[in-house]
Formats: structure tokens, sequence, C-alpha cells
């Protein structure tokens, strides 16, 4: 007799069960070997803590009262409750502070869409490092995270995630209207994103060109130099922001598998400034993200620049085999 589970959870099995635990000692290992500390959050939080992470995505999707009718909910990320641990346990601590996980988070799920509801997540969090030395330092952690992983072709994306919030204030463009393009850029729907911007009233042709060929720049150095000359100063600013972390990533000699994308938004509401996603020739889905959440920690009463990225451990697993099969098809 079949006992169905909800839709997007799963049952783990004895052998991938061992393949998962190797894989999260990996990165553990890694994680530990550049002096971060792993920390546990309780599932459970308090949904105004969860709420401040300011996005759909951080809010709690389970909510519930507890016996006192205080109104509980499932973390759906770790960045948030990291933040409230570090506000709570190392307000005096000496910075930069260096830390690490290994947890489950939950969130609401599209029919149809093939998401997880419950998922696992690895990923670091350096508080109290400004950019762009934070933000380099955690790129070289998370390439060190892939090589561990065994995923030698993954590519890390860097974008700006003011840039096109900013842009379109600039255009004049607000409320759902502006909600709406966002929500398209961060689902990667550029199609949507077209139609979404002509639909604007007041937004000329150019401007919706404008926002179209940026979300297509993709590549090296020279992508900045291409945005350089479309008009704006949101463009200018999050080129330069974007500038200075390339070429520290350059001096450090950890730019091979980076690749500006000026396309890129998340939609975690609490990033500013560089944004970074993860994803692999083997797999259609992303790997994982982070970046930089300079303005999260105010919220919770500490004052210190932050920085950040989180990996799906199943779809790293998945990415993790078929990287071993096309090896093992290769000709020798």
């Amino acid at each position: 007799m079949i006992h169905p589970i909800p839709p997007g959870t799963r049952d783990v099995l004895p052998d991938e069960m061992r393949e998962l635990r190797r894989l999260n000692r990996a990165l553990i290992e890694v994680f530990e070997a550049r002096g971060y500390g792993e920390v546990a959050t309780p599932a459970i939080e308090y949904d105004e803590v969860l709420a401040r992470g300011d996005g759909p995505a951080t809010a709690g999707a389970y909510r519930f009262f507890d016996e006192s009718g205080d109104l509980l909910a499932l973390r759906s990320d770790m960045t948030v409750p990291i933040a409230r641990l570090v506000s709570s346990r190392y307000a005096e601590a000496e910075m930069p502070l260096r830390l690490c996980y290994l947890a489950s988070s939950y969130r609401a799920v599209r029919p149809q869409r093939g998401q997880m509801r419950e998922f696992v997540q690895a990923g670091v969090e350096l508080i109290g490092a400004p950019a762009p030395g934070g933000t380099v330092e955690v790129i070289e952690v998370l390439e060190a995270a892939l090589d561990a992983a065994g995923l030698d072709r993954a590519v890390i994306g860097l974008g700006d995630s003011d840039l096109y919030r900013q842009l379109l204030t600039e255009f004049g463009v607000e409320g759902e209207a502006r909600d709406s393009i966002l929500a398209r850029l961060a689902s990667h729907d550029l199609v949507g994103l077209e139609q979404e911007l002509r639909e604007v009233e007041g937004i000329s042709d150019e401007q919706c060109a404008t926002c179209v060929a940026l979300s297509q720049l993709r590549g090296g150095r020279e992508v900045l130099e291409q945005a350089r000359s479309m008009l704006g100063g949101a463009v200018a600013r999050a080129t330069a922001r974007l500038q200075a972390t390339y070429d520290a990533l350059e001096e450090r000699g950890v730019v091979d598998r980076v690749q500006i994308d000026l396309g890129l938004l998340l939609d975690l509401g609490y990033y500013s400034g560089a944004i970074l996603e993860v994803y692999d020739p083997a797999l259609g889905h992303i790997l994982g993200g982070g970046g930089r959440y300079d303005e999260l920690m105010k919220r919770f009463g500490i004052d210190q620049p932050a920085a950040g990225f989180a990996l799906y451990l199943e779809r790293v697993h998945v990415a993790q085999m078929e990287e071993e099969s096309r090896r093992e098809r290769a000709p020798s």
C-alpha cells in the first residue's frame, strides 16, 4: 500500500544517504579549514524574526501559533536566523565572524514546478568584512566547496542586486509594476521581462531597450565596458562596484570560473550590492547562490557588513553524479 507524502518532499534511502553524508562531510571540512565554525539554529523561529528578511522568499511559508498564542514559522533560509543568532550571541565579538551551517529549510511550492518544499542547504556567513575583500573571500570558499564536490565545470555568476531596483526608480517605475518587473528578472524570464516593460505607462522605448540589453550581458571584464555605454547613474554605480570586486578577484587569482551576469537578480529581499548564483552544465537547476547583505544586520541591532552563500545539497549531489558519469564516459 502506498502512503503519499506532501509534494516537494521526499524519502532518502540508504545508498543515497551514504553519498549525501560524504558530500556533507566534504563541504563542512572545506568550511572549517578556512576558519568557519559550524552552528545550528532552531527550525522554528518567531515569524516576526523571519519577516526582517524583507521578501516573500524569506517569510515563513508555514506558520502556526504556539501554546502562548505567539506566531511561529518554519525557517525559509539560514541567513536570517544566523543574523538573529549573531545579534544575540556575538554582539560584542571581535569581527570578522565566520560561521557555517548544514541545515534544512522550508518554502512554499508552486504546482508542476518541481520545487522542493523541504531542502538541505550548506553555506557560510562572513559577518564584519566589507566589500570587496569580504565578497572575494566568500567566492574563494565557494570555489573550494565546488572543487570538493567534484564540480570543476561549475560557474559562479556575479551580479549586482541594486542595479535594476535603482534603474527602475530612475525611470519612475514604482509599486506593483516595479515588483512585477523585478520578479521576472529573478525568475530569469527575459521574454516576460520585455513584455512587462512595454506595458508600463511612461517608460520610453529607449529605457525598455536599456533594461533588456543589460539583462542579456554576460561574460568577463568586457561586459562592464559595454554596460558603461548605457545611460543612468544606477548603471554607473553598479558597474563600479562590480569592477572593484572583479579586480580583487583577479588579484587573488580566483576569477577563472566567475562570469559577470548583469541579468542576475535573486528573490531574497535582504541582498544589497554583489550577488552570486551557481550553476553547472550538467544540471538545469541553479545549485545555489548568495551575496552581500550589508543592511540586514542593522535590522537586528548590529551595524556590520556581511556576505555569504548557500548550496542546495540535493542539487549539488545530482550534479556531482552527472559529472562523475560524464568523466567515466569520456575517452581515456
